[in-house]
């Protein structure tokens, strides 16, 4: 068996930022105390405030893009730089500079050039990896750097991680799970990057919500690995030498879903598929209904035939009933949530895709076709930007950390200083038939997480 425990973090701070007042929407402009960061409207900027620096004077305010823009990764950069094009329409007072992150000279070069042309603020680059390259050389120029990884351990002040990350998810959830009464939490995760990320987020998480420290098991990738782990997770053999046996009780299903295929692009509704054909469940007069497990919240974390296998592993060990306890999963789910009816009941946490509805109808008349997920990250970080430049205070770190946040296409999100981004999320729902539907909206605004 692969299974481990999880202890806590280093670093115990929460996903969270002070209460404020709402964030209202609006076109790239600072309405009173909050900046709204949408396409809904088609109107310029505000007009803007006091100017100061020579480049600015002269040309605007020059914005770095930093993206793949030759190899493998081309066309999603080009769908990138496309978005953030819209957030900053030529003659506007914020300038974009697009360069290749992929080219002969790498990222840091990339990013050394656009501070000599005397780049404001740094947007990018794709990956983690090209992150800590770029942010070392924006750093030691005093340069901000918002970057589209989802990788927070290239989090620092500074540099901004804008994907969206585990943790955010792993904090969304808890939340939502302690307001329905969940108090005790585990987590059963693969031994990735991914999982570990996880982890983390729901360690922090917990600590935040002034909840008990969580047991988490890590396993590999082997079926046996999968179900060991699950019953060690689960006290499966003492909740089975105190159970008595319950003749007539259902016979767990051994067929478990086979989330393979993906369903349609993130940000358009999941189509539903009817309940799996087949006769009743059979009976067994041996069979044995086991007491609760030592949790009532589950955090899992596979994908693909791992996932069949956990799900499978969920029924061997009787944890299924959402009233006993509530899974909880990543938001990659979400790509194929209606192949997962198995799990009904189940949570993951995610934008709303309703909230990016302006933005892509934008992209797509402008562009005749539909934008892609990671297209939101370079509109809204580019909309930002232009938008502050356009503000007395500039690029400046307390403008950039304002603890009421700012309205994107994924919803409302804050920079905090140590370089970690606070996101509003939704909490979906799997239902029976599969598909998921919202049961927990996004928040409008960002309020204090308990400590």
């Amino acid at each position: 068996m692969n299974g481990r425990t999880f202890g806590p973090p280093r670093d115990g701070n929460a996903l969270s930022m002070r209460g404020r007042r709402a964030i209202r929407k609006g076109a790239s402009a600072v309405l009173g105390a909050s900046l709204a960061l949408t396409a809904c409207s088609e109107s310029g900027p505000t007009p803007p405030g006091p100017l100061t620096s020579a480049l600015q004077q002269q040309g605007g305010t020059h914005v770095g893009l930093l993206l793949p823009m030759t190899g493998r990764n081309a066309r999603l950069g080009q769908d990138m730089a496309n978005a953030a094009k819209i957030a900053l329409p030529d003659g506007g007072k914020a300038v974009l500079d697009i360069r290749d992150t992929d080219g002969p000279s790498g990222a840091g070069a990339a990013a050394r050039a656009a501070i000599e042309a005397g780049d404001r603020i740094i947007l990018g680059p794709l990956t983690a990896a090209q992150t800590g390259e770029v942010g070392s050389v924006a750093q030691a120029a005093g340069v901000p750097e918002l970057a589209y990884t989802s990788d927070v351990s290239k989090a620092r002040q500074g540099v901004w991680v804008l994907g969206l990350t585990p943790e955010q998810q792993a904090q969304r959830l808890v939340v939502a799970a302690k307001a329905e009464g969940r108090r005790k939490f585990a987590a059963f995760l693969p031994d990735s990057a991914l999982g570990r990320a996880l982890a983390r987020g729901l360690m922090q998480a917990c600590e935040a919500n002034g909840l008990e420290t969580p047991n988490v098991v890590f396993h590999g990738s082997d079926v046996a690995s999968i179900s060991s782990g699950l019953k060690t997770l689960s006290d499966f053999d003492a909740r089975q030498k105190a159970a008595q046996p319950t003749p007539g009780t259902p016979a767990a299903d051994p067929d478990a879903v086979n989330p393979l295929a993906a369903d349609p692009a993130p940000g358009t509704a999941p189509p539903s598929i009817p309940p799996s054909a087949g006769s009743a469940p059979s009976t067994s007069p041996s069979a044995v209904s086991l007491g609760a497990p030592p949790f009532d919240a589950l955090l899992l974390g596979d994908t693909g035939l791992q996932l069949a296998g956990v799900i499978a592993a969920l029924k061997e060990s009787q944890i299924g009933s959402a009233q006993q306890v509530r899974i909880l999963g990543p938001a990659l789910w979400g790509a194929f949530a209606s192949k997962l009816s198995t799990l009904h009941g189940a949570w993951f946490a995610a934008p709303d895709p309703r909230a990016r509805a302006g933005y892509a109808q934008q992209y797509q008349r402008r562009y005749g076709v539909a934008p892609k997920p990671m297209t939101d990250m370079a509109y809204d970080s580019a909309a930002l930007a232009g938008a502050l430049v356009n503000q007395p205070s500039g690029l400046t770190l307390s403008s950039l950390t304002r603890s009421d946040g700012f309205a994107g296409v994924d919803g409302v999100f804050a920079l905090r200083p140590d370089g970690q981004v606070t996101r509003g999320l939704a909490v979906f729902e799997i239902s029976p038939a599969g598909g998921a539907s919202i049961v927990h909206a996004a928040p409008t605004r960002l309020v204090a997480t308990p400590s």
